[in-house]
């Protein structure tokens, strides 16, 4: 099975900076678009990034500027450099990945579990 497994959250103060690290693994033939997006307390989970197999990026208007998503297909692995924090970018980050699998035609769309960011003011 794929399994998507973030690292790199923590609490930061305002203004300061932090990068989190997505490793996708299992039986996988080809990751697609690979993203964050994050989920903050009483909130609807938003968008935050995408970025294609070809590294074209698209990114929240509220992080443009701030935030920079990265990705490594020879490791399978997916960045979020996010700097400038602002206590509004408190929440739960979640990476995603279009994946498709070996032996299947059709891809799929996978979640990691989750890494808390706490900014504080």
């Amino acid at each position: 099975q794929v399994q998507l497994v973030e690292s790199g959250g923590g609490l930061v103060q305002a203004g300061g900076s932090l990068r989190l690290s997505c490793a996708a693994s299992g039986s996988m033939f080809s990751i697609n678009v690979m993203g964050w997006y994050r989920q903050a307390p009483g909130k609807q989970r938003e968008l935050v990034a995408t970025i294609t197999r070809g590294s074209s990026t698209n990114y929240a208007d509220s992080v443009k500027g701030r935030f920079t998503i990265s990705r490594d297909n020879a490791s399978n692995m997916v960045y979020l450099q996010m700097n400038t924090l602002k206590p509004e970018d408190t929440a739960v980050y979640y990476c995603n990945a279009v994946i498709r699998l070996l032996a299947s035609p059709s891809a799929y769309n996978y979640w990691g579990q989750g890494t808390q960011v706490t900014v504080s003011s």
